[in-house]
């Protein structure tokens, strides 16, 4: 029987409670009042687009969107050419995005926390595979875009 293994949209979904736990539980600090906390709005949006422009064109392609599983291409184009992990991306700055508009410290700490962890857990193997898989062709993709932005 195969591990099943947790997927980045729950660690996602996890961190948006803690985000919110935080901020009425643990605020820390209140660092940004209202109307500019609804800046944050433009970060939660453009997240969304990008990870949806991101899963577009893993379909399009018809290689996997799923960690762990072996890519049948290597995906280049569209928002993969401004950065290397564009679905992390848009889930980070969603978070981000939520904590501007939360308005209190402790939700950007859970967000910085959210980045480090998928880099960990996903990230860095995802990126291992990838070489393995496309070797030359992924590190002339590599040298010229960055694994955030």
């Amino acid at each position: 029987m195969s591990e099943r293994k947790t997927l980045p949209p729950t660690y996602f979904m996890i961190f948006i409670g803690l985000s919110l736990i935080s901020r009425f539980f643990i605020p820390l600090y209140g660092i940004i009042g209202y109307p500019w906390n609804l800046s944050g709005l433009v970060l939660i949006v453009f997240g969304i687009w990008l990870d949806l422009s991101a899963d577009r064109k893993f379909k399009s392609v018809k290689t996997t969107v799923k960690p762990f599983e072996s890519s049948t291409c290597l995906v280049t184009g569209g928002v993969f050419r401004f950065s290397r992990n564009p679905m992390y991306l848009g889930m980070f700055l969603m978070l981000l995005g939520g904590a501007i508009f939360l308005g209190t410290l402790s939700p950007f700490l859970i967000a910085l926390i959210f980045a480090v962890l998928m880099d960990v857990r996903f990230i860095r193997t995802e990126e291992k595979m990838l070489h393995a898989t496309f070797g030359e062709k992924w590190q002339s993709y590599k040298s010229k875009t960055g694994r955030w932005i």
